[in-house]
């Protein structure tokens, strides 16, 4: 018989090793030489040997009594007591499988199959108008959800009928088996075939909702949605999706936005862009023009000499910022239009504005910056 290996050294951890570490290194080693997976000879000791040291160090009492004894301190052969160890949360995450994935076997303390289950969550859509998305409103929206029957009152039976325990389970929503297997006493839970989980039976099923005790209806809620909201965010409501199973909890309600565009306003994050179309003469002489704003029509000064793709800001004339008191700024563009025809007048006074100005060009100078990023481009 071979010599028995130090349970940390079986598991490849330090002495000092924590509960998370040792759980870790049981997992990874548990996952490579399961018997179910790995096809070699050994793999079958392997994993009782793993299993052996996992079952030790993972108890702080026959850690601390193995750490001081050795072997003997936890028992005359060292082998744990597996009917005492749980591993069905091990199991399921190392190979993905529900307790059926090895056979059908399941620990001790497996999850019932009646217990609170939470509803699934819902989705729908909700188009909001630009300035809607800006400000903050209330709106209706409509989903179709299951819902409480109203003829039953959620048993599933009907009215004037009895909801009995169910004699397969007992109330218990699972049939259990014991099996022997090599890591010892394993039981198998599946779902009670007869009430299918519920414990309960229905003598006579419901006529409307056909003993579900449930039946899909129209609701309509309302919803708030806060200022500052851009196409796309989602605004959830607790509670109000799927209703919960045996006790659980409802699920959620996401709703999606769609913000419609505006006919003259962009939107860059908080703030808002407008594009203004100004004459020559504005441009040239200054001016003082109307725009709009979210907030209304305001004053905007235009200077003499204003150049084209000039940008003016208006403080805090932006979007909301969400959930805070602070709001962005619009920025105004200016374009400044070359007329494509001219009527005599017109063209009179320009030619006569042209002879002052003369028909000399100007050479663009070359900026300071571009010539910095030529000297670093080698």
């Amino acid at each position: 018989m071979a010599e028995k290996r130090d349970y940390y050294e079986v598991l490849g951890i330090q002495r000092s090793a924590s509960q998370d570490d040792i759980k870790n290194a049981f997992r990874s080693l548990a996952r490579e030489f399961h018997p179910d997976v790995n096809k070699s000879p050994d793999a079958e000791d392997r994993f009782k040997e793993i299993n052996e040291a996992y079952g030790v160090l993972s108890d702080p009492d026959k850690r601390a009594a193995y750490d001081r004894f050795g072997f003997q301190g936890v028992n005359t052969t060292g082998m744990p007591n597996y009917a005492d160890i749980d591993l069905s949360d091990l199991l399921d995450s190392l190979f993905g499988f529900g307790m059926g994935g090895f056979g059908g076997f399941a620990s001790r303390g497996a999850r019932s199959a009646n217990s609170p289950r939470r509803g699934e969550d819902l989705t729908t859509r909700l188009k909001l108008g630009f300035e809607e998305a800006v400000f903050g409103t209330e709106k209706e929206v409509s989903i179709n959800r299951n819902e409480r029957c109203g003829t039953c009152g959620g048993n599933g039976a009907e009215p004037g009928t009895n909801v009995v325990t169910c004699q397969t389970c007992h109330g218990s929503g699972e049939v259990r088996q014991m099996h022997q297997t090599f890591l010892g006493s394993m039981v198998q839970v599946t779902t009670c075939p007869t009430c299918r989980g519920r414990g309960e039976m229905v003598e006579t099923p419901c006529h409307t909702c056909s003993g579900t005790g449930l039946e899909r209806k129209t609701v309509t809620l309302n919803v708030k949605i806060p200022a500052g909201v851009d196409d796309g965010n989602q605004v959830r409501l607790i509670g109000e999706g799927q209703p919960g199973a045996n006790g659980g909890p409802n699920g959620n309600l996401f709703i999606r936005l769609e913000v419609a565009p505006h006919q003259f306003f962009r939107r860059s994050g908080n703030d808002i862009l407008l594009d203004i179309d100004i004459n020559m003469a504005q441009a040239a002489l200054g001016d003082e023009v109307t725009i709009p704003t979210l907030d209304g029509d305001q004053s905007l000064r235009i200077p003499p000499g204003t150049q084209p793709g000039k940008v003016f800001k208006l403080r805090d004339k932006g979007v909301p910022v969400l959930h805070r008191e602070a709001r962005g700024n619009q920025m105004v563009t200016v374009n400044v239009q070359i007329p494509k025809q001219l009527n005599k007048e017109q063209e009179e006074l320009l030619l006569a504005l042209s002879r002052t100005m003369g028909h000399d060009i100007k050479i663009q100078e070359r900026s300071f910056l571009d010539k910095i990023k030529d000297a670093f481009s080698g």
